[in-house]
This record gives structure tokens, C-alpha cells and sequence, in this order.
């Protein structure tokens, strides 16, 4: 009998590539797929077994509504909440789906490696879904593995104690997906709608609304708000001096201020007469600064931004990229407390031959360590710890910079408490109180390791009590109240944790996103300064519906959803109450917008008095404007926008019309050197005047929260219409299929004289004859592979044809001539050849569209 065949799937590549190292000693076969596949044989449960590993690319799935509901001028948003939703691949130019599929063909088993936390046990079911394991008998065969790092000791612990992955879990990150996208975009598309259409200087091309982000930017905005409401208020300080014994001592006073300037200079009088400070008490007493419990990912943040300068974002970049590579353990828990079965002598044997702490492990490890302070165990992971040894030039500067605080973090918890000798001298003068405070350092502890976190020494001579000294001088020093300043990445994160908003996994994304979405600005000190966007926002939502923008309604959500995954809510009861609830003030807030429109008002300016005329409209044929921030053309005599790409400069083309609406034709031109340049009419690009275009070019229906998207734009730009007799329509400047995907090459228009052809659909670049007086497409086919026959105008100077000759016809697939010169660039990689004679497939302006999908879309590109 066979032995059975287990696949086994991790969340990256790179770690399913750590699983099967270590589960087969080195000893593997691997072959490239959509993710790499290695094969093995080994034990499975003490049975003799042939494994494959691979892995997934996070999520294999995304929740988006279906395409009905994608088109933001037919639907109406309060639709949302009760529209169906549908996962999709998530990333389907990677086909995982079809690649799971064919992998667990002929497996009897599965083993599940995916980060252990919710959005972890969320992919093991979309994993489960994709592999047809759920189909097959005996689910039982499903196994689920825990582990907390990629070591080898933690894997193989990992294998001998397989569990069933938890299904509660997995339907608590479901209903999140679902109330965030409804909820969300309900709101978004209703307010970008609303406001995009009536000012011009608005600062973001989406005002997006989310359930997380929103409260996060809340908080922002009412320090914002606590900061220009703040009065300061005038106080005035007491401070006598005296000299003793070498020290001069400037005491505090037991009143510390007051805000009366006449009743501050009776004491000071008082204090000045008098003459002779007498000493009335000397206390000291043993203190101690505690060593840091474990840490977790919320302290791992906040101690990124305010002391590495590393935002949330780019913070768990690296530590992601630390744990696959297996120098610390799962970055994302909540748990600041050990597992009494932790091995920290294990941990620390490792770091002892580390060259920046070694000689600090090994007196630890010499004199004994300390156990962590105990902490808060969240039932997840343990805290983040370093499980290999590493230095800066393995790890790059940013990379290791986060390591060496995880490092000695680590190392600081299992050091002694640092011990400090504190003596508060106290003093009386004319009957008023006044003291000093010294500190002594008796034991640094584990601010040796932690240096930033050390007491700094404070001298008191000795005194005796009861003695007098005479009063060297008496300051009345004058200060004023200030306010606080505007929170930090780190303030605001200790806020969110407060206040239950985020998890660990998501905290980072959703600070990423005010910043994106420019409600914030990060300044120096990385606080967190809103814009006028974001203030206006938060505003119109406080006059409308405090609820909005409060973390309490978020709070309970988390909570609900917490519910789910430990089993104790229905998942479809908890999401039905809450879109309720949202849809309730989703009508409230819609009747109520014109309290919001009246503080945008105040603060943008309408469209017709922004941007500058570049255009003329097709209907009114009067100047359209165009406006920055985002790109859109503005009509005043009609009162309509069109929207425009963002990332490219956008320029009238020739005052060319289109022949389909008479609008004038604009250029957009993408940044860079080898960014594209196409033609597009602005009414075309918003309103496709073809029924199913989406469908006809095979394009991706929008993502959520986003407009309608045809190609890489929001609407159909000239390389994919396809009118019949426009001369700048996919039909007469489209060549030939793409090499690489599914798309057109097509003509750039204003290259010259560094001529190129360009994909409507990826990255792909080809570059023409160079330096050629004029290139252009023609009506006619190559006969062999039915790509459009091209015209170039070479140099006379520099010509390749014979007797001097200049102008040359014919296809770059098929043409030897033309063959020669081109070059191909995609990605990273150049290849100097493509195409070859009798290999198409179908038209050329059929760019591998049609009836025969089954077609390898490279057969007609040789070389590559």
C-alpha cells in the first residue's frame, strides 16, 4: 500500500520553505509553481508518509460586493448593508486557488501552518475551501499546527502536537470583513460623492469613512481641538536657595504654585524676613524601577515611533520580515506575560555570543537570571522574543535597529530591578514647607542593558535634623499653563489599546490609513497633526453623530466579534445587529449632511473658483478646468466633474476631439522614464460608452470602496476603446498581444524619438527603433500572425535600409529587420528578443482575447 500524501500550506513562502527544511533534514525536492513546492518524505503521527509544502501569499480570499453593486452612480449606498458579498481571489494574477486545487489532488491528509492568530485560522478555512478538503470524508484528516517561531525546535514541537483549526476564530475575522466593507463603504462613496462634486481644493480623492479609522482620527482631532480652545493661565513659583556643605540647593515648595501674583509676593516676603531654613524631617527609603514584563506587539509600536522613528506601518514590516527569516518569534500577540514552560535559559544561551551583549548574557547567565514580572497572558503567543543571534550587517540598519530593542528588551526582562536609595530632606521656613528629593544608585540592574531607561544620580549632602541654615536667596519665578502638545504615533496607539480599538494585527493600518488618506500629517517627534480635511471631518460628524467618530461603538464591536471567536455570539446575529444599528445612522446621517456641508463651506473653496481652463467640453463646448487634488476636470455651465488619473501630468492633446462626444482629447503622462503616456476624453473615461468593456478586456471589477475601475484607471481611457474608425482607439493603435498577460501592446503616441509600445494592461515595455523620424501604426495585418502592420520613418542618417532608403512597413513579430531592433522590458528583466515567425495566436488586435482561452498567451513570443 501507497503511504498517504500530506499537504501541508504556511502563510509565505519563505517560511513553508523553513517547515521543509527542518521537517526533511535538508533533504527535499523542490519545484517552482505559483509558490514553490517542496517534497519530502517523512512521518506523519509515527506513519510513514510523502510530503509536499507550500504556501499562500496571506489571504487567498478578499470580501467585495458582487459587480452590480460596484458602479457608484447606479447604486444607491444605503443598498449596501443588506447587499450580498462574494470573496474573490485576493491576488488572482498569483492563482493560489487553482494552484491549491491541483496540489491536494491524490492528498489524504492536510496540515495547516498558517500564523496562529484569527486572520491565520481565517486563511486555514479559505486553505480548506480551495484544496477541496472540506468535500472529502473524514475532516478529521485536517490538522492544524501551533507554533510561535519558524526554529526548528518550535516546528518539530509543532508536528508532534497537531491540532483541528478552530472554526470560531475563523467566522470572528469573517464578520469584521463584512461590517467593516459595508459599513465603510456605504459611508464613503456617500460622502466623496457628496463633496468631491463641490469644492476644488479638497485634499484627498476618496473621504473614506471606517469603523476603526475614523475614531483613531478622532483622537487626533480632539487633542487638536484641546489645543486651540487652551487659555493659559499666569502662575507664580516659590523657590528659596541655600548653600550647604559646597551644594547649592534650590527647594521646592510644598504648595508648588499658585495663580495670585499678590498672595505669591506676601510669601515670598514672608520666606525672605524670616531669614532661616530649619530642617524638619529627613526620610529615606529603598526604592525600585521594575524590570519590563515581555513584550508585545502595542509596546513593540509605541516604543518604534517615539524612539527608532519607525511608523507603525513600517514598524511590522520589519518585524514580519525578522520572524520569517527566524530571528524573533510571531510578532503579533497580545500577551505580555511567558508560558511557565518557556525555556529562557534556551533564549538566552543563544544571544551569549552575540558581540554587542554577549559578555551582559553570560554574567546572567553566571549569577542567574530573574524570571519576567508577571503580565497579562492574552491566550495567543508568547511575547516577542529573539531566537537567533544577529548583527547589522545580516540584518540592514532599520532591520536591525528593531532587533536590538527586541534583543535587549528581552534580555532587561530577565535581568534584577534597578535599585535606587531615594532621601527626601524637608524644611521649614517662616512656617512654610519646602523639600528636596536625591536619588542614589545602588543597583543599575537591567538598565545596563536598557540604558535609556537609567536613573540619573542626584547629590544631598548630609543634614541633621532640627538644624538651621541661613537662606542664601529667595526667586518668585512667574510661568504660565501650556497645552498639551498633539499626540504622538505612540500616544495614539496606547489609545487605541484603551479603548479596544484595532487588534494587534490591525492597529498599524489603520494609523497608516489617516495618513494616506491625508486626515493627518506626521511631524517631527512623529505626532500626529491633522489636516483641515481631517478636522472638518471630525467636526461634521460630532454635529451630526458623536457615535461616529467615538471609539465606544468600535469598542463593543470588538467585543461582539471576541464573542464569536471564543464561541459565545452567532456570527450572522452579531452582523446583522450591527449593520442594523449602522444602517440606522447611516439615513440619520444622510438627512443631516448639509451640518457637515456647512463647515466644508468654510473651509474649501467651491469648484468654480478653482483650477485653471485646459479643455472644452463637448456639450456646452465652454472651457473646462482643471482641478488639483485629486485630478478632475470641472465644467461650470454644465456643473459636471470628470474624473481624471492621478498619478500622471495631464495635457491638452493637440486639441483633438473625440469623434464618440466631441469633448477634447487629453494626454496623461505617468512619472518616470519609462512611465506610459495615453489619450483619453474625459466623458469617455467617465461614462464607457460601451455596454460589458469591464468584461470585454477581462479587467478586475473594482475593489471595495473605490470607484469603478476599467484597466488601470477609473474608467476607459483610449488604449481600450475599441470604436472602429477612431484613430486613437485600442482598434487602430493596437500591435500585437502582450508577452506577459492577457493585454494589448499599443502605439505611445508622444514617445519620439525613443519610440516604444506599451501594455494597456501591465507593466510591459517594447522599444522601437530608435531615433526614427516618425512610427506609425496602419489599417493592414501581418498575413502570418494577424498582428497590425507598422510604418517607420527612419533617420536618413542613420538608416538600416539599403541605398539609403527610409521608410520601411511591416510587423515586429514577423520582419526580420524590425525584429532586430526591438528590445522588450518588463519588471526587472530586458530580453532583446520576442515574437517569432507563424507563432501567433488569432488577431493581433485580438490580444489573446477569443474563443480559445487554452492557448499558452506565450506561444507567440519566442525567448521568453
Amino acid at each position: 500500500m501507497a503511504p498517504p500524501r500530506v499537504l501541508m500550506v504556511a502563510e509565505k513562502p519563505s517560511i513553508a520553505l523553513s517547515i521543509a527544511t527542518v521537517l526533511s533534514g535538508g533533504r527535499m525536492a523542490t519545484r517552482r509553481d505559483s509558490t514553490d513546492v517542496h517534497e519530502f518524505d517523512g512521518k506523519l503521527m509515527g506513519v510513514q508518509a510523502h510530503f509536499k509544502v507550500t504556501a499562500v501569499i496571506g489571504h487567498v480570499f478578499s470580501v467585495d460586493f458582487p459587480a452590480k453593486y460596484q458602479d457608484w452612480t447606479v447604486t444607491d449606498p444605503l443598498d449596501l448593508f443588506q447587499a450580498p458579498t462574494l470573496k474573490i481571489e485576493a491576488n488572482p494574477k498569483a492563482h493560489i486557488r487553482r494552484h491549491l486545487s491541483q496540489e491536494a489532488r491524490g492528498c489524504s491528509h492536510l496540515v495547516l501552518w498558517l500564523d496562529c492568530d484569527r486572520e491565520g485560522e481565517n486563511i486555514c478555512f479559505e486553505v480548506i475551501e480551495c484544496s477541496g478538503f472540506h468535500a472529502k470524508e473524514g475532516a478529521s484528516k485536517i490538522y492544524r499546527a501551533r507554533f510561535s517561531s519558524v526554529t526548528e525546535k518550535d516546528i518539530l514541537k509543532a508536528m508532534d502536537n497537531l491540532v483541528y483549526p478552530n472554526k470560531n476564530e475563523a467566522l470572528a475575522v469573517d464578520a469584521r470583513q463584512e461590517i467593516d466593507l459595508k459599513v465603510g463603504v456605504a459611508f464613503t462613496r456617500f460622502q466623496t460623492g457628496y463633496f468631491q462634486g463641490k469644492y476644488g481644493n479638497l485634499d484627498a480623492r476618496v473621504i473614506s469613512y471606517g469603523p476603526c479609522q475614523t475614531p483613531t482620527l478622532g483622537f487626533c482631532v480632539q487633542r487638536y481641538l484641546h489645543i486651540n480652545t487652551f487659555k493659559p493661565e499666569k502662575f507664580w513659583v516659590l523657590h528659596p536657595y541655600i548653600i550647604h556643605k559646597g551644594y547649592e540647593l534650590k527647594l521646592d515648595w510644598g504648595r508648588e504654585k499658585l495663580f495670585d501674583l499678590d498672595v505669591s509676593l506676601m510669601f515670598q516676603k514672608l520666606v525672605a524676613e524670616h531669614g532661616t531654613v530649619k530642617v524638619v524631617n529627613i526620610v529615606q527609603k529603598q526604592e525600585h524601577k521594575s524590570r519590563p514584563s515581555g513584550l508585545n506587539t502595542v509596546n513593540l509600536l509605541k516604543v518604534a515611533s517615539s524612539a527608532l522613528g519607525f511608523g507603525p506601518q513600517m514598524t511590522m514590516q520589519l518585524a514580519e520580515r525578522l520572524y520569517t527569516q527566524g530571528f524573533i518569534s510571531y510578532p503579533r500577540t497580545e500577551s505580555t506575560a511567558y508560558p511557565s514552560s518557556f525555556d529562557f535559559r534556551g533564549a538566552l544561551e543563544v544571544q551569549k555570543s552575540n558581540p554587542h551583549w554577549g559578555d551582559y548574557v553570560r554574567g546572567l547567565l553566571a549569577d542567574g537570571y530573574e524570571k519576567p514580572h508577571s503580565g497579562t497572558d492574552a491566550g495567543d503567543h508568547p511575547p516577542i522574543t529573539p531566537m537567533l543571534s544577529a548583527d547589522e550587517g545580516m540584518l540592514g540598519h532599520d532591520a536591525w535597529k528593531l532587533y536590538q530593542y527586541v534583543c535587549q528588551h528581552f534580555i532587561g526582562s530577565l535581568s534584577p530591578n534597578c535599585k535606587y536609595l531615594r532621601t527626601k530632606a524637608e524644611f521649614s521656613i517662616g512656617g512654610e514647607s519646602f523639600y528636596y528629593t536625591g536619588q542614589h544608585v545602588t543597583t543599575k540592574g537591567f538598565t545596563i542593558i536598557m540604558p535609556w531607561l537609567a536613573l540619573s544620580e542626584k547629590n544631598l549632602p548630609e543634614f541633621t535634623r532640627g538644624e538651621s541654615i541661613k537662606l542664601s536667596k529667595v526667586e518668585l519665578d512667574e510661568g504660565a499653563t501650556t497645552p498639551p502638545d498633539y499626540l504622538t504615533e505612540s500616544e495614539v496607539i496606547s489609545l487605541m489599546e484603551k479603548h479596544g480599538i484595532g487588534t494587534d494585527a490591525s492597529i498599524s493600518v489603520h494609523i497608516n490609513n489617516i495618513c494616506e488618506r491625508n486626515y493627518v500629517q506626521v511631524q517631527s517627534g512623529r505626532r500626529l497633526v491633522p489636516t483641515a480635511l481631517g478636522i472638518t471631518l471630525i467636526r461634521g460628524y460630532q454635529l451630526i453623530d458623536p457615535d461616529l467618530c467615538l471609539p465606544d461603538i468600535r469598542s463593543f464591536i470588538e467585543h461582539q466579534i471576541t464573542l464569536i471567536a471564543m464561541g459565545q455570539a452567532d456570527h450572522s446575529l452579531v452582523v446583522e445587529h450591527v449593520l442594523q444599528q449602522f444602517k440606522q445612522k447611516f439615513v440619520y446621517f444622510v438627512k443631516q449632511i448639509e451640518s457637515m456641508d456647512a463647515l466644508f463651506e468654510a473651509q474649501f473653496s467651491p469648484l468654480s473658483a478653482s483650477g485653471r481652463p485646459l479643455s472644452k467640453c463637448g456639450k456646452c463646448l465652454r472651457y473646462m478646468k482643471l482641478i488639483s487634488g485629486p485630478q478632475r476636470l470641472y465644467c461650470g455651465t454644465c456643473e459636471e466633474v470628470h474624473n481624471l488619473p492621478q498619478r500622471g501630468s495631464i495635457k491638452l492633446y493637440k486639441e483633438l476631439t473625440c469623434p464618440l462626444d466631441n469633448f477634447e482629447l487629453l494626454i496623461c503622462s505617468m512619472p518616470g522614464p519609462e512611465g506610459k503616456s495615453f489619450p483619453l476624453c474625459p466623458y469617455c473615461y467617465n461614462n464607457p460608452p460601451f455596454e460589458g468593456i469591464d468584461t470585454l478586456f477581462g479587467t478586475a471589477a473594482s475593489t471595495a470602496g473605490s470607484a469603478k475601475k476599467i484597466g488601470n484607471g477609473d474608467g476607459m481611457p483610449c488604449f481600450l476603446c475599441p470604436h472602429p474608425t477612431c484613430p486613437h482607439s485600442i482598434t487602430a493603435q493596437g500591435v500585437c498581444a502582450c508577452p506577459e498577460c492577457s493585454g494589448t501592446l499599443v502605439l505611445d503616441p508622444i514617445s519620439a524619438p525613443k519610440w516604444r509600445l506599451y501594455c494597456n494592461t501591465c507593466n510591459c515595455l517594447v522599444f522601437l527603433p530608435q531615433g526614427a523620424h516618425r512610427i506609425s501604426t496602419t489599417t493592414q495585418r501581418c498575413l502570418e500572425c494577424d498582428s497590425t502592420i507598422m510604418e517607420v520613418d527612419f533617420n536618413k542618417n542613420n538608416t538600416p535600409l539599403k541605398d539609403g532608403a527610409t521608410l520601411h512597413a511591416g510587423c515586429i513579430l514577423c520582419d526580420e529587420l524590425l525584429h532586430s531592433l526591438i528590445e522588450v522590458k518588463h519588471g526587472k528583466s530586458s530580453f532583446k528578443r520576442f515574437g517569432g515567425r507563424g507563432r501567433g495566436r488569432g488577431r493581433g488586435r485580438g490580444r489573446g482575447r477569443g474563443s480559445n482561452r487554452n492557448i499558452d498567451p506565450k506561444m507567440s513570443f519566442r525567448d521568453f
